[in-house]
């Protein structure tokens, strides 16, 4: 830290105050209540001023009794409000571009294309930058220095993006410099991705540019919190199809887009070599070296940014159709250039698949080199790339071509059942026809991705299942939220085996002489590398990115008149950063603790508002960071019997009365030195239960799982449900983990058994929630050796399998949800059959570790 005049400051000097603000002044808004209805109507709502204009008349008309009225006059006034903001003020501008006009063009009529001016509009990358590192909201989420986090079992973990090696090296060139040693290293994060905002007509298309900083941790840019910001939207050059393939028309939009670029970032190019002073989250002064970071892309993006021709690799010299070849060379700037001086354009374009008519933009900024900063993309190169664009669409072919299309209509048809009737888990899309849909998003792939597994055993051979099953598992461990040296040999062996088995699909015939000529499948070569140089990927992708196109481009679209929307849009923006810079500044000061209803009645009021009866089937939960803990859903059921005897007969399962004996016997008596389910152990000398039974129909469950989403500190919220009746539909019975040895690593020190009834009794004035469950029992000393998943069938008492093995467990003891997927016979699933009753119908499951990335983590 340092003052505001950059002088360093000694050891523990606190950072200077804020200044002076009155308690509750709100300005420019009246009240609190005025600065959250401004909130709630403009940012979480996104209310249409039509629609704010009728409930303001309608909150009017109910206030005027009492003569109040409502916190606006009307939208004008809120817009008004809202504009006066004098924090996160970065005002929009424009700049205009136009094709230069040369004797080479001739004397005759040019295209439209050469003729029309081109707008950018953007906001000063310098202010935005500012804005986020003095957001106080990130204090204890932000790097001020790169990291070495080390440990004697791990070795060197990596996490957020200041702990790759990059960020290190970076430091490390900045401070060889007597003039900036000591500065804060602060990388700026790009990321450009056109979007549609009306698929209906498909015109209305957008190119918005956004911008992070490295030092904010990956959660902070993953949760959403105005950590990732909109900058610019680029300008979209259009032509007739008659000049879309032209080299002019295609250089000029290569040239307009660097040019746009490096128009936009000028502003940070000073402080890349000479520091400056800027507050940050804590408060304190630091001096600040700017530097660009990785860019975020999907391969399109990609291959524009690095001036790389399409097929090739942005990341290394691999030569196309033979992107395999273990002798390619990291890709070097200075090498381009060299290139690009001694070559011809076609010999540069075919023979080292470089564009070499124009330069990167990233030549005109220091310590810049575009093939290092490239980004790796979990999204596009992953799961919409390899998976579905690449595994399933061959695993289709496959059977067309084996069986013939109508086989392969009925056989595919079969898988679709198989997806259909999974059994329903918390966060799980269903899929009620099976993956063939038309239109997919990256969530219908992820969500495939869980479930698809199993749909295809005994239809393709087993080294595709083999083959699928590795690129899960490496997909599942490259999305991990912290790397370590295990995680990456885990990282490495899972694409050895993806590369062993997918051979399956050449044999076969699926693919042709091309092989695996394909980038996007190809880059999963470069992800070890790309871990270590930026940390966990999960933090850079463009999944972030798409996620900001909701809040910063379609929804603003949607509120606006569609006339001149790009102006609107850009107006919404900037209201929507006011606002959010207006609560962190109300929050630092504290003066937005509590409900709203105790800020206006008074300190008097309890405020007490918490439901853990939300319908919510999943969310993000803020700390406090613990490894779980799971909580009875507060609701007591009507309808059920208070009596155990009579509720027995309710639900029928007679075994309740005795099992919640043995319950609450070994409840009682945690120091006997044998348990109750021994069998010298004679049920009936327990005593007689006679308490009162409430019934529940879920619990809640929450565990730290920063590779899922989550809230800031990485816990996770699921709701874990065994009701007779969900959402008015049949009956859900979920399956959990249980602890049972957590001395022992992954699925050896868990149990695996369904939820039949949760409920909950006070003995001697203590309240014991308890769930009553039907174990199963895993089958055999390892995974399945086609899936890598374990197996699980339902345990009993009896060698015919007609006694259920049942016992009631404390909630305690369960960990989480768990996810169970049938082992399907081959052939046509019965019609009765359906995701509601699937868990009853089979004998055989597999443990789904794809459910999500915490199951994973856990059963690997």
């Amino acid at each position: 830290p340092c003052d505001e005049h950059g002088n360093f400051l000694p050891d523990d000097t606190p950072p200077p105050p804020l200044p002076e603000r009155e308690p509750n002044d709100y300005s420019p808004f009246a009240d609190r209540t005025q600065f959250e209805t401004a909130e709630f109507i403009f940012s979480h709502n996104q209310m249409s001023a039509g629609h704010y204009k009728r409930l303001n008349q309608l909150w009017g008309a109910t206030l005027a009794r009492h003569h109040d009225r409502t916190p606006f006059k009307n939208t004008e006034d809120l817009h008004e409000t809202i504009d006066s903001i004098p924090l996160g003020d970065v005002r929009w501008t424009s700049d205009t571009c136009n094709y230069k006009v040369t004797e080479k063009d001739g004397p005759g009529p040019l295209p439209s294309w050469k003729t029309a001016t081109y707008k950018i509009n953007f906001r000063d990358p310098r202010a935005v930058v500012c804005n986020l590192l003095a957001n106080s909201d990130f204090k204890h989420e932000f790097d001020y220095t790169p990291i070495r986090d080390f440990t004697q079992t791990d070795g060197i973990r990596r996490r957020d993006f200041m702990s790759g090696d990059w960020a290190w090296k970076q430091a490390d060139n900045i401070g060889k410099d007597k003039k900036t040693h000591g500065s804060m290293f602060v990388p700026v994060i790009l990321g450009s991705d056109k979007t549609t905002v009306s698929v209906a007509t498909g015109q209305n298309e957008y190119w918005p540019l956004y911008a992070s900083i490295g030092n904010v941790h990956n959660n902070v840019r993953r949760a959403h919190r105005d950590a990732l910001v909109v900058i610019g939207f680029l300008a979209l050059p259009k032509t007739s199809k008659e000049y879309a393939n032209d080299d002019d028309f295609r250089k000029f939009r290569r040239q307009l887009y660097y040019a746009s670029l490096i128009k936009i970032l000028r502003s940070l190019k000073k402080a890349m070599t000479e520091y400056e002073v800027l507050r940050c989250p804590d408060g304190h002064y630091r001096r600040v070296i700017f530097g660009l970071g990785p860019f975020i892309g999907d391969y399109p993006e990609q291959v524009l940014a690095a001036s790389i021709v399409q097929g090739w690799c942005t990341k290394c010299t691999a030569i196309p159709p033979n992107l395999e070849d273990p002798r390619a060379l990291p890709r070097k700037t200075h090498y381009d250039q060299y290139l690009r001086q001694k070559l011809r354009c076609l010999q540069a374009w075919n023979n080292y698949g470089i564009v070499s008519d124009v330069e990167p933009f990233t030549e005109s900024f220091p310590r810049a080199n575009i093939h290092e900063l490239i980004a790796p993309d979990i999204l596009h190169q992953l799961v919409k790339g390899t998976f579905k664009d690449h595994l399933v669409t061959w695993v289709q072919e496959y059977l067309e071509q084996r069986y013939g299309p109508a086989r392969a209509a009925a056989i595919l048809t079969d898988i679709d059942q198989r997806i259909a009737v999974v059994p329903p888990f918390t966060g799980l899309r269903r899929f009620p026809e099976g993956r063939d849909f038309k239109q997919w998003t990256g969530d219908d792939s992820k969500a495939l991705m869980k479930v698809f597994l199993p749909a295809i055993v005994d239809y393709v051979p087993d080294d595709m299942v083999k083959a699928i099953a590795a690129f899960l598992d490496f997909c599942y461990i490259a999305r991990r939220n912290v790397h370590t040296d295990k995680t990456l040999a885990d990282l490495d062996e899972a694409l050895q085996c993806f590369h062993k088995y997918r051979v399956i699909f050449q044999t076969e015939g699926v693919r042709g002489e091309d092989g695996f000529a394909l980038p996007r499948q190809h880059s999963l070569f470069h992800y070890r590398e790309l871990i270590e140089q930026f940390g966990a990927p999960n933090g850079i992708c463009t999944s972030i990115t798409e996620s900001k196109h909701i809040k910063a481009v379609k929804k603003p679209w949607r509120r606006s008149n569609r006339y001149n929307a790009l102006s609107q849009m850009l107006e919404t923006n900037q209201r929507l950063d006011k606002l959010a810079a207006a609560r962190v500044e109300f929050k630092t000061r504290g003066m937005l603790k509590g409900s709203l209803l105790a800020y206006v009645l008074g300190s008097q009021h309890n405020d007490s508002d918490s439901d853990n009866d939300s319908e919510e089937d999943d969310s993000d939960v803020e700390g406090p960071r613990v490894l779980n803990y799971v909580d009875m859903a507060q609701t007591r059921q009507r309808g059920f019997s208070r009596d155990v005897d009579v509720l027995a007969e309710q639900i029928k399962q007679p075994r309740l009365e005795k099992l919640l004996r043995r319950f609450l016997y070994d409840q009682t008596h945690p120091d006997t030195p044998y348990d109750s389910e021994e069998e010298n152990i004679d049920p009936d000398s327990f005593p007689p239960f006679r308490k009162k039974t409430y019934v529940h129909y879920s619990a809640a469950s929450t565990y730290y799982a920063p590779s899922d989403p989550c809230g800031p500190g990485g816990m996770h919220r699921e709701h874990i449900r065994a009701t007779p009746t969900w959402f008015g539909g049949p009956a859900r019975w979920d399956c959990v983990y249980v602890n049972q040895d957590s001395s022992m690593p992954g699925i050896h020190g868990l149990g695996v058994a369904q939820v039949l009834l949760f409920c909950s009794f006070k003995h001697e004035y203590k309240i014991y929630p308890c769930a009553l469950v039907n174990w199963h029992r895993i089958a055999g000393d390892a995974p399945d050796s086609q899936t890598g998943l374990w197996v699980a069938k339902p345990d009993f008492l009896d060698e015919d399998c007609q006694e259920p093995l049942l016992q009631v467990i404390h909630l305690d003891a369960i960990v989480r949800a768990a996810h169970l997927i049938p082992i399907f016979p081959r052939g046509r699933i019965h019609r009765e059959v359906t995701l509601h009753n699937s868990l009853h119908a089979f004998r055989s499951f597999y443990v789904n570790k794809y459910a999500d990335h915490h199951a994973f983590e856990i059963l690997f």
